[in-house]
């Protein structure tokens, strides 16, 4: 038998960008990236994995903006002239770089790719979500629902009732998306307040995780500290993220996507090159921009960059994978010596950061399934399995927490992002009024639905981080107010306002997401 297990979840979350111009906007190309550097990565590499039969357990979260943005005809269709576009510029690439090794062999990789990605898209209509439903049918994933909008849920006690909205329209997603109940919920940011767990147990959760100090600085001490979950007073579980496979992979410093072999993010074509030779690329906008096209490794800290070599980074990504399983077995032999019951290491982590950041994490993470399930020390788990193996645990609450910087609210709430939460807290006044009451008039409870919607996309997260981030600030701000101004604007028609049903389906169309809304899951 194993002396420990691991639970490796990832993450999969896109803020809902969707746009009503024929060109669509720039930032839908956060979507395009990452179906071609992550999702349909993954994919493949559990289609390896199944195929070699191997005892595979994996935690994957999709969110329900992802999952609505993956099913949506207007962007999938986009997507694929992006990805035509990006086709001939590979054969392009390719002929450019015929006379020049190893660039030569990156295009190569890339045409290979994309070509691939092609393929599979064109194969069957929802083929990202169909291909993941498929791997929880046959048991290598399990798939974890979470906020209809990615809500950072420890801002919002305010209103309780928002936190309730965020949770239980997230659950209904899943069950549309995934025709069961899920099992386990990803908290995003992990961001935990007590109350929560209250929402969670309504919806029959079974567990959800926390970062590693909101099961450390739990109101009882946890007497296996993170290495076995708690339950709260609702009976859900907590399980806490550990420390030393976290930084192995996040940290800047430390971190494996450091190496200096592995291919250099923000050394791209789009920067590099002749403009009028990009222009296909640029089109429709015509600023420059990242391509994912990129032929340099990270070489070191200075700006000089050396020539990336595909084969050197991959050898790096399979000696990381033996690194990392080695020290997990060398942590779950110390832990057992000390427990009385087999460890969990919970390794969770954002999934973009495996193919879009860390163009070598693919390799990497399939590494890494694939040793620990030959290791005698090691087993794969999601947190219902080891629930399941051990379901008696110790009952605590856990702290508010989050795995933001500094692992609490700061990166949510400060200088640049404050003034939100005035804004969010009254429309969720208003909403929650509104939705005590029954409204048997089917346009009003049109115009309600919709304002539901306005109100869950300027909740987002993203919204707050961006701003604290400064990368792209002041489209978060303008998101933010457009779906503050569209919720009042709806819900004065409630109060009397002359009725533009132009304006109703205007907006119906522009932010589609959650058909099957019902507003009343504010109340």
């Amino acid at each position: 038998m194993a002396k420990g297990y691991v639970a490796i979840i990832l993450h999969a979350h896109l803020p809902y960008v969707r746009d009503l111009s024929p060109d669509g906007a720039l930032e839908e190309d956060w979507l395009y990236e990452a179906i071609i550097e992550t999702y349909v990565p993954l994919i493949k590499v559990l289609e390896r994995l199944e195929a070699e039969r191997l005892p595979v357990r994996l935690g994957v979260s999709l969110t329900p903006p992802l999952l609505n943005m993956l099913s949506d005809s207007v962007l999938m269709q986009r997507f694929k002239k992006r990805l035509d576009v990006l086709i001939e510029m590979a054969a392009e690439e390719v002929k450019r770089t015929k006379n020049s090794y190893p660039f030569s062999e990156t295009a190569k990789l890339y045409q290979k790719i994309l070509t691939d990605t092609k393929t599979r898209i064109d194969s069957s209509e929802n083929y990202i979500i169909s291909r993941f439903a498929h791997f929880q049918d046959v048991g290598l994933v399990e798939i974890l629902a979470s906020c209809a909008t990615h809500g950072y849920l420890p801002l919002m006690d305010v209103v309780p009732e928002s936190q309730r909205a965020q949770i239980k329209q997230g659950v209904r997603e899943y069950r549309r998306f995934f025709g069961k109940d899920p099992l386990g919920f990803w908290l995003p940011e992990c961001g935990f307040t007590p109350g929560v767990d209250k929402y969670l147990a309504d919806e029959s959760l079974r567990y959800f995780l926390t970062d590693t100090h909101g099961v450390l600085k739990a109101d009882t001490r946890p007497r296996y500290a993170n290495f076995a979950p708690i339950y709260t007073t609702n009976a859900v579980a907590a399980f806490g993220r550990d420390i030393e496979s976290s930084k192995q992979v996040w940290s800047a410093t430390e971190g494996y996507p450091g190496d200096f072999d592995y291919r250099d993010f923000y050394r791209d074509i789009g920067y590099d090159l002749d403009y009028e030779y990009l222009k296909p690329l640029l089109e429709p906008i015509g600023i420059r921009k990242m391509t994912g096209f990129k032929y340099y490794r990270i070489t070191g800290k200075s700006d000089y960059k050396e020539p990336y070599v595909p084969e050197h980074a991959r050898y790096k990504a399979r000696l990381h994978a033996a690194n990392f399983v080695f020290n997990r077995e060398a942590q779950v032999r110390y832990l057992s010596s000390v427990m009385d019951r087999p460890p969990i290491i919970v390794a969770p982590y954002d999934a973009e950061l495996f193919g879009h950041w860390w163009f070598e994490g693919p390799i990497f993470l399939e590494e890494v399934l694939r040793l620990t399930c030959k290791s005698p020390t090691l087993e794969l788990v999601t947190p219902s399995d080891y629930l399941k193996k051990h379901p008696t645990n110790q009952v605590a609450t856990p702290s508010s927490s989050s795995w933001g910087y500094n692992g609490y609210n700061e990166v949510w709430l400060e200088r640049s992002n404050d003034w939100i939460y005035p804004h969010l807290h009254e429309a969720s006044t208003r909403l929650n009024l509104l939705a005590k009451k029954n409204e048997p008039n089917l346009l009003k409870t049109r115009i309600l639905n919709q304002a539901a919607r306005e109100l869950l996309l300027a909740q987002s997260s993203d919204w707050a981080f961006i701003m604290k981030t400064g990368t792209v600030s002041q489209y978060a701000v303008k998101r933010t107010k457009e779906h503050l101004r569209n919720f009042h604007d709806l819900l004065g028609l409630c109060d009397g306002a002359p009725v533009s049903l132009d304006k109703l389906q205007q907006l119906e169309e522009r932010n589609a997401i959650f058909p099957e809304i019902d507003y009343r899951i504010f109340a």
